[in-house]
């Protein structure tokens, strides 16, 4: 096998090119633009004071402090880990065959999501994921050498006979092995704020199940946006689907519930993968970081977590009813574009009438950071960019204030109407 003349490793290679690097670029080249790209939580609602209070009482006391700015261990803080799972079981109805021993912190989920690549993935192997899905996931499946791919999906998240047919057809194929992991984001996903339904989330297991024929398959529930939920009631997560807990992972974050700065994610893994994987974990750091566990367990302790999480809701519910609203105004009553109305999440999912190129290269893209806002091209969510959907695009109302929002939708709308002509 031939060397690369720059000595870098293969992973290199394949981690380039992600589209998430070309969108921040381009904010930062461009800060007047209005972003509606970014996945960037709300500035004004970030919980200073709720943090101010936590860290001051878990420094009042000396010998907490001190355990506090200590190292922990590489599963990290047990105290955390019991209130995650208590926390687990109340919205899930019980906890199942969910113990303390399964749950693992993270700097946020994004690294959880990076070690189950690590851990199960070599060069050629598969994952199956929505179409589409988030797509720094996907780039981490790249960066494993490995391939995602696509399963068809509707407004009720991914479709099951279209999973049951790839799992035939790969096993038809002799490639059923390859096939590692499902990854579902169940609710209210990115890009689309689409949640799975209730009566697929068991479908789900129960497929995974069947077609653990060489080894066991994996789903990995991303639950990132599980607590922005504007509308309706919770249902339960595909987690407490897995009665013996020996296929569904389930990662969580608090980043988008209370602050991304303070960086706390987490996994609940089937016991068959906490070895391995924190193996690998121990080796990049042997324990993420310690305070902003004591941290967010201080938050929960003093009831200040979900007045937040209350709060957020109200403020991401205005905003996205002003994304509706403009949207409404400017494409929907002229004909001009199909979107969902998400009942969560931080994004509006948006496809044009007339097919027109969303992409970086296309027809649109130049025009709307002429008029002064930025999107996220739909097609980087789907995992062969070059046959994806060439119309659509994600609209984040997350980062900018109502009046931006709306702002924003009139300036796309116009780059939109010069993108028609």
């Amino acid at each position: 096998m031939s060397k690369s003349k720059s000595g870098l490793s293969q992973r290199s290679g394949w981690a380039a090119d992600q589209p998430i690097g070309f969108l921040m670029h381009k904010a930062l080249a461009h800060p007047e633009l209005v972003s509606l790209a970014a996945g960037f939580v709300d500035q004004a609602s970030l919980p200073s004071e709720a943090t101010r209070s936590a860290a001051a009482s878990l420094l009042a006391d000396g010998e907490r402090a001190r355990a506090a700015l200590q190292y922990g261990t590489t599963n990290g803080d047990p105290m955390l880990r019991r209130q995650i799972l208590e926390r687990l079981a109340a919205a899930d109805g019980g906890s199942g065959a969910l113990d303390e021993e399964r749950v693992v912190l993270t700097p946020g989920s994004n690294q959880m999501l990076y070690l189950l690549a690590e851990t199960l993935l070599d060069p050629g192997d598969i994952v199956l994921c929505d179409a589409p899905s988030y797509f720094v996931f996907m780039g981490i499946v790249k960066n494993m050498g490995a391939q995602a791919r696509g399963v068809a999906t509707d407004e009720q998240g991914m479709r099951m006979d279209a999973l049951e047919a790839e799992l035939e057809d790969r096993a038809a194929a002799g490639e059923l092995g390859r096939v590692k992991a499902i990854y579902v984001v169940s609710y209210f996903d990115n890009p689309r704020s689409v949640s799975l339904a209730a009566e697929r989330r068991g479908r789900l297991v129960e497929l995974a199940k069947r077609y653990s024929r060489e080894h066991p398959l994996y789903v990995i529930e991303d639950a990132a946006y599980r607590e922005l939920r504007y509308a309706g009631d919770d249902e339960k997560s595909v987690l407490a689907h897995d009665i013996d807990g020996q296929h569904v992972i389930y990662a969580g974050t608090f980043s988008k519930s209370f602050s991304p700065g303070v960086r706390v994610g987490y996994g609940i893994l089937p016991k068959s993968l906490l070895d391995p994987l924190l193996a690998i974990k121990g080796n990049l750091d042997f324990g993420s970081p310690h305070f902003s566990q004591r941290l967010i367990s201080e938050v929960l302790r003093l009831s200040l977590y979900d007045p937040h999480v209350e709060l957020l809701r109200d403020v991401y519910q205005r905003k996205q009813t002003a994304m509706l609203r403009a949207l409404d105004l400017h494409l929907g009553q002229k004909g001009l574009a199909r979107y969902l109305r998400p009942h969560g999440g931080l994004y509006v999912w948006v496809e044009l009438v007339q097919d027109i190129d969303t992409g970086q290269h296309g027809k649109l893209f130049p025009l709307a950071v002429e008029e002064g806002v930025l999107y996220v091209p739909g097609a980087y969510f789907f995992c062969d960019v070059q046959s994806a959907p060439r119309s659509c695009m994600r609209l984040s109302f997350g980062v900018q204030s109502e009046e931006r929002v709306e702002a924003g939708i009139a300036k796309l709308a116009r780059a939109i109407e010069r993108a028609v002509v």
